[in-house]
């Protein structure tokens, strides 16, 4: 997977957008003004994504490149690594979760805006 690929990707999702509130090689990927996604665009090597916590565990039990996340709640987020180890259509499938995680805790006046 490249970053275009996965920006692209997590682009096209309904009132998403982005941008880099801690410095300039971390992007975040948000909804409704919450983050869902969040990549070091130097380096390319993983992605934090949230994440139902026992399907987090689960998660981290059966893949290696799968991890508690990373600066992150990690009852709540998962760093989930690019390296090959997680198959990039799992690696989509998690950032639709994360993306429905986030949207589906939103106010409904943001979702209305939204949809």
């Amino acid at each position: 997977m490249t970053i275009d690929f996965f920006r692209t990707y997590c682009l096209k999702k309904p009132g998403v957008n982005e941008d880099t509130p801690f410095d300039e090689d971390t992007l975040c990927f948000k909804v409704g003004g919450k983050i869902f996604a969040i990549i070091d665009i130097t380096l390319f090597q993983s992605v934090n994504l949230k994440c139902e916590p026992e399907k987090a565990m689960e998660l981290r039990e059966l893949h290696e490149g799968i991890e508690p996340g990373y600066h992150m709640n990690k009852k709540h987020w998962n760093t989930v690594s690019f390296s090959g180890s997680v198959p990039d259509p799992l690696i989509l499938e998690l950032v639709d979760h994360s993306y429905e995680l986030v949207f589906s805790n939103l106010p409904g006046k943001i979702k209305d805006q939204i949809i």
